[in-house]
């Protein structure tokens, strides 16, 4: 009976995180989050804060995300008519977790760099 309880405890925790890295997976979504927060809400300033990013990607993952409600897509109509990306208050709770994913990354860079004597 011990193993099933653990079974249905991993699962409660496993499904949600599975939940959130399908939304939130990948090289470029964090970074592209992260571009915006701080300021970036045209296309090419997306672009250009992100190095190695392509246009298409860039625009693939842009739709994906204001699909989940994380990003705004702002039309603003004149000519030529202007688009930019803005964080949704929706956005500010991935913000615990981007610290936490920084300050993970942070650790675990001095611990592989440390040498074992």
């Amino acid at each position: 009976m011990e193993t099933k309880k653990g079974y249905c405890n991993c699962l409660e925790t496993i499904k949600p995180v599975r939940d959130t890295l399908d939304v939130i997976n990948g090289k470029w979504k964090l970074p592209i989050i992260i571009s915006i927060t701080v300021g970036n809400e045209r296309f090419t300033d997306i672009q250009n804060s992100i190095p190695g990013i392509t246009p298409k990607v860039l625009a693939k993952e842009l739709k994906e995300l204001e699909e989940h409600k994380l990003i705004k897509r702002i039309i603003i109509e004149g000519y030529p008519v202007k688009i930019s990306y803005q964080a949704d208050a929706y956005a500010d709770t991935l913000t615990p977790i981007i610290y936490a994913l920084k300050d993970w990354g942070l650790n675990h860079r001095k611990k592989i760099m440390q040498v074992d004597v």
